[in-house]
């Protein structure tokens, strides 16, 4: 009967073991509960990401509000827009080496970077670098629908301007109007279906954005020349710093154009290890500075022109355009903000987090349920206007968590090429206790590494968390707090490997996947799911 087969199908899904993932035939894992077709290294088929896909994703990256923002902080600290490119400028040329770097073990091993961790932090402590990942991942990945929530509002008040009027039936301690409410679920709606697309094949989109985005603000750059002579606005502005006040306020825009995306610094593996060969990402060290720098570039001006024509210092682009008395104008501009915000909340946030809760939960999360997971828990549950609106120390927080990702990355680098020199054993890393387990799973020299480059940035941190706490001259290390956990943390590893050397992980020559490849056995493994049961879930999942 009809009635009984729609029960019979959500009783299936309601038992724990219809949810469990396959293991791929030629996984390295002892068994399904370590590893899943999503964490192993990618097989040839899969490896589809051209030099053209990796210049689309990072113009794609370049082009989001928080990049069109990144010289205001710059500015607002006294340097000018002159001291401001540069900074932005070699801020991005070393976080591009740093990039290329951590790419590169990627794009040769085929491995994402929480399976890659495991051999430099052991294979338990890997997962204090993945749970932070999983929770920076998440809270952006909230705050950027609500900016994109933001960019729809505009495109829809260019349509019917009396949005702008819309009765609010919410309470005023709601941190959020109907309005605004109506346009985050309308951007959720269109983030959604792209969030369970691929990782090889979401490089269609930002191929579009690539196409798209960077013209219309082109566009918008020459609208500000035209309207106002670049003498005036901010291009008029001159520092007033000197000395060493100029020099660390110069560092601390350097800091600031690190941390932009030093996140990806530390996982970019997870997106080159789709590469077709190790040299299709190697573009990375062109694209990543020019991209951004015209970017800034481009902020600085459109800003300089809306001070002139507005009488206020617009640096939210969207604050800007609501100004605007074109309508049409208007709204194709925001139409690309949304598509900008689109394209950098699922490569930076939703597959971030995605690839992280893989490793967490590999029996039961692949790729596309980690990003649906994603969706539900940092678009809703952390409930992002909220945090905007009343959480500014964890703000402040999230944004000086650079001084974790500079030795994360920096651990990282100096293992695979320093340390180890690219003789790396890739199926140990799905063996709990293989030559990756060092002492009970962590390797002490990362934690030596963290513990002698963190603490130095924590009153710098704590300061900037609540600015009435004064740490004197301790705040001057946290201004360049990434190039010092960088440098502090690859240094020491890198002493402490080699004084005193974990024997059983060095070995005459690297250990990869593609002997595997070459010669996949079939797969005699039980499926953990009872045929019918089976069915059912490939056919919605």
């Amino acid at each position: 009967m009809p009635g009984l087969s729609i029960v019979h199908r959500v009783s299936a899904y309601a038992r724990p073991e219809a949810w469990v993932l396959e293991p791929a035939p030629s996984t390295f894992a002892p068994s399904g509960r370590w590893s899943n077709k999503d964490m192993d290294p990618v097989p040839p088929k899969g490896r589809t990401w051209s030099t053209f896909n990796y210049v689309a994703y990072w113009v794609s990256d370049a082009t989001n509000v928080a990049v069109w923002e990144l010289a205001s902080s710059m500015l607002a600290i006294g340097l000018s827009w002159r001291q401001a490119l540069p900074a932005i400028a070699v801020g991005h040329i070393i976080i591009s080496l740093v990039m290329v770097a951590n790419g590169t073990i990627g794009a040769r091993l085929h491995v994402g970077f929480p399976v890659l961790n495991r051999s430099s932090f052991g294979f338990w402590f890997s997962y204090f670098s993945v749970v932070s990942r999983v929770v920076l991942s998440l809270f952006w990945f909230g705050i950027q629908t609500y900016t994109g929530s933001e960019c729809v509002y505009q495109m829809l008040k260019a349509i019917w301007p009396s949005l702008a009027r819309m009765h609010n039936g919410l309470a005023p301690g709601a941190h959020i109007t109907t309005s605004g409410m109506m346009c985050y679920f309308l951007y959720w709606l269109i983030q959604f279906p792209l969030m369970l697309v691929s990782p090889q094949k979401i490089r269609w989109l930002f191929m579009v954005k690539a196409f798209v985005v960077p013209p219309a603000w082109l566009a918008m750059l020459i609208w500000a020349f035209v309207k106002v002579p670049s003498s005036e606005g901010l291009f008029k502005q001159h520092s007033n710093l000197s000395g060493s006040t100029m020099s660390y306020a110069w560092l601390s825009a350097l800091n600031s154009a690190l941390g932009i995306y030093s996140t990806l610094a530390v996982n970019i593996p997870d997106f080159t290890r789709y590469a077709k060969n190790e040299r299709a990402q190697y573009v990375q060290l062109l694209i990543i500075p020019t991209a951004f720098t015209l970017v800034g570039f481009i902020g600085i001006a459109v800003t300089s022109a809306g001070t002139s024509l507005y009488g206020a210092v617009l640096w939210d682009p969207l604050q800007l355009i609501d100004r605007w008395d074109n309508r049409a104008a208007a709204f194709f501009a925001s139409f690309t903000f949304v598509l900008a915000t689109l394209g950098t909340n699922i490569s930076a946030n939703s597959l971030s987090a995605a690839n992280d809760m893989t490793v967490l939960f590999p029996r039961y999360i692949n790729i596309r349920r980690g990003q649906a997971l994603c969706a539900l828990l940092g678009g809703w549950a952390l409930c992002p206007w909220e945090i905007l609106a009343s959480a500014q120390g964890f703000l402040a927080f999230m944004n000086g968590y650079t001084v974790f990702l500079g030795p994360f990355a920096g651990i990282m680098v100096a293992d695979y090429w320093i340390v180890h020199r690219c003789k790396v054993d890739v199926p140990a890393m799905y063996d709990p206790h293989g030559r990756y387990r060092y002492t009970y799973g962590f390797n002490w020299r990362a934690v030596v590494a963290i513990l002698v480059s963190v603490p130095p940035n924590m009153p710098g941190l704590i300061s900037s968390i609540n600015p009435k706490i004064d740490v004197g001259g301790a705040m001057k290390i946290f201004d360049f707090a990434w190039l010092f956990g960088f440098f502090t943390a690859s240094v020491t590893f890198t002493v402490l490997s080699l004084v005193f050397p974990a024997k059983e992980t060095f070995i005459p020559e690297a250990i990869t996947s593609e002997s595997v490849f070459e010669d996949a056995p079939g797969s005699e493994r039980s499926s953990h799911l009872e045929k019918g049961v089976e069915e059912e879930i490939k056919a919605v999942v």
